[in-house]
C-alpha cells in the first residue's frame, strides 16, 4: 500500500487538526506525520498568544493533548523550519508539507509618532506576559496612563492585563517575572480606543464582560458614543451578540461616577469609541506623551466618516492591537501585502506564476489571515488535507523517506530537538512548580532551561 510521508511545520491547533484529521480521513493509503515546531513545546498561541487569565480558552490544550497522546504523530520541537531544517530537506524526506506557522508578527499602524518611545505591538506584550521564551523578560511598565489601539479580543486582553492588579492573577499559571511587572506598575488609567462605534466592535460578550468584573478598577465610558444611528439600531435587534455587547454597556452606563471619570477604585478603564488614529504625540526626548485622534461618525453605510473634531488624551505609553501578521519563511513564496502564503484552498501558488507548487500546503493563519477563532482552524484543516489527500499524483517522490533518518539528520546538524515524551517532562515540571502555591502550572520561561528539562538533561 502507497504511504503518505508528511511533515507540518508549526504545532499550534492548526498543524494539530491538520494532523489529526487527515489520521481520520478516509484514504487508499497509510500515513506518517511529523510535526516540526521552532519552540519547545507545543500548542502555539494556545500556550503564547491567549492571556494567563484565561483557562477556559486554554481548555483547547486538553483537546490537542488527546491528539498527540495518541502517538501517532511525532513531534520534533526546538527545530527552525529554514534554519535547523529546509524546503529541500523536506522533499529528501517526504511527500509532502503543511505550513502552519500562524501569524505572531503586529500588524503596522502608519500614523506619525508611532515609533515613539512608549510605543509597543500587542503581539510583543502578549508574547511578555505568556512567557514566550524569544522575548525579553523584563517589560518597561512604567506609565500612569495608557493607550490600547484596537476593538477586538486581543485588544481587550492587553487592556485587561493592564488594568488588573497581579495579585488577581495568582491564582493563574502567569510567569514570576511578569507578575513582578505588573505589580510594580504605577498604571491609574487605561483608555481603549476604536475608530468605530459600540454596535460594531470585534470581540466577543464574555471578553468584554470580564472587563467589568476587575477588582478596583472602575469602567468609564461615555455618554456621547451611544447616539445611535439606524445601522447600529438595527444591529442590536438582529445580532444576539451585539445585543449583548450593548446590554453590558448600558449597564456600565449606569454605575456612579461612570460619566466623570471613575468612582471610588484605584484604576479607572475607559472605553472610547468613534475615535480614529491620526497622531503619537511625542516629548522632548521622543518618547509617547499624548494620543491624538479624530471624531468619527456613521457614514449610514456601515463604515465611518471623520468629523474633524481632534482631541488629544495624555498618556506615556500606547499599545497598538490592531492585527496580527504573518511571517515569511524560506523558499516558500509569501504575499507582503496580506500577511500569508499565497494559496487556493491551502494549495501553496508561486507568487510569480500564480501556479499551484506541488507537494506545498498551507493552514490556518498563515493561510487565511489572522481572523476568526480557534475553532474556525478544524475546518480550514479540512480543506487543506482534503487538497493533500487528492493530490496523490503530485506528491514528492523522497530519496529517502525512513522515519529514522530525520532524528539522524537533526543529531548530525546539532540540533537538540525535543519531543513528545521531553514535552511531558516539561509539562509535569511546570505543574510541579506551580502546586506548592496552588496554581495551575508556573512557565518555564528561558529556552535552554526548557530544552534541558524536556530532554533530561
Amino acid at each position: 500500500m502507497t504511504k503518505l510521508r508528511l511533515a507540518i511545520v508549526g504545532a499550534g491547533p492548526a498543524g494539530i487538526y491538520a494532523a489529526d484529521i487527515l489520521l481520520k480521513a478516509e484514504r487508499q493509503f497509510d500515513v506518517s506525520i511529523d510535526l516540526f515546531e521552532q519552540l519547545p513545546a507545543p500548542y502555539g498561541l494556545v500556550r503564547y498568544g491567549v492571556a494567563p487569565d484565561h483557562p477556559r480558552i486554554k481548555g483547547v490544550i486538553t483537546a490537542l493533548r488527546e491528539v498527540l497522546d495518541r502517538g501517532d504523530i511525532r513531534i520534533f520541537g526546538n527545530v527552525r523550519f529554514g534554519e535547523d531544517i529546509t524546503l529541500d530537506d523536506l522533499k529528501q524526506h517526504y511527500n509532502a508539507v503543511i505550513f502552519s506557522t500562524g501569524a505572531i508578527r503586529d500588524a503596522d499602524l502608519d500614523i506619525p509618532g508611532i515609533d515613539a518611545h512608549g510605543s509597543y505591538g500587542a503581539a510583543d506584550f502578549v508574547s511578555w506576559f505568556d512567557g514566550h521564551p524569544d522575548v525579553p523578560r523584563e517589560w518597561p511598565l512604567e506609565a500612569e496612563s495608557v493607550a490600547v489601539i484596537g476593538n477586538g479580543n486581543v485588544a481587550l486582553d492587553i487592556t485587561r492585563m493592564l488594568a488588573k492588579h497581579a495579585d488577581d492573577l495568582l491564582p493563574t499559571e502567569v510567569p514570576d517575572n511578569v507578575y513582578q511587572g505588573l505589580k510594580a506598575s504605577p498604571v491609574t488609567d487605561v483608555h481603549v480606543f476604536g475608530r468605530r462605534g459600540p454596535a460594531q466592535v470585534k470581540f466577543t460578550p464574555l471578553e468584554l464582560r470580564e472587563l467589568g468584573e476587575l477588582r478596583d478598577v472602575d469602567m468609564v465610558v461615555y455618554d456621547e458614543d451611544f447616539d445611535y444611528d439606524e445601522a447600529s439600531l438595527a444591529a442590536i435587534q438582529t445580532n444576539k451578540q451585539v445585543k449583548v455587547i450593548d446590554r453590558v454597556l448600558q449597564e456600565w452606563r449606569t454605575r456612579p461616577g461612570v460619566n466623570n471619570g471613575g468612582g471610588e477604585a484605584s484604576r479607572r478603564l475607559h472605553l472610547h469609541f468613534w475615535a480614529k488614529p491620526v497622531e503619537v504625540v511625542k516629548d522632548a526626548e521622543g518618547r509617547v506623551a499624548a494620543f491624538r485622534y479624530e471624531r468619527t461618525k456613521p457614514d449610514a453605510e456601515g463604515g465611518v466618516v471623520g468629523t474633524g473634531e481632534i482631541r488629544e488624551v495624555p498618556i506615556q505609553a500606547i499599545y497598538r492591537a490592531v492585527g496580527y501578521f504573518g511571517s515569511p519563511l524560506k523558499d516558500i513564496p509569501f504575499d507582503e501585502r496580506h500577511g500569508v502564503i499565497p494559496n487556493h484552498e491551502g494549495q501553496v501558488l508561486s507568487a510569480e506564476s500564480n501556479e499551484r507548487i506541488p507537494g506545498v500546503y498551507a493552514t490556518g493563519w498563515i493561510k487565511r489571515g489572522p481572523v476568526g477563532l480557534i475553532g474556525h482552524t478544524k475546518s480550514d484543516a479540512m480543506e487543506t488535507v482534503r487538497h493533500v489527500i487528492n493530490d496523490q499524483g503530485e506528491w514528492w517522490r523522497p530519496a529517502h523517506p525512513e522515519e529514522e533518518a530525520i532524528p539522524a539528520l537533526l543529531e548530525e546538524r546539532g540540533v537538540r530537538w525535543t519531543d513528545l515524551d521531553g514535552w511531558h517532562r516539561l509539562d509535569e515540571h511546570e505543574m510541579a512548580l506551580g502546586a506548592p502555591h496552588e496554581r495551575a502550572r508556573i512557565k518555564v520561561v528561558p529556552r535552554d532551561e526548557m530544552i534541558a528539562i524536556s530532554r533530561g538533561e
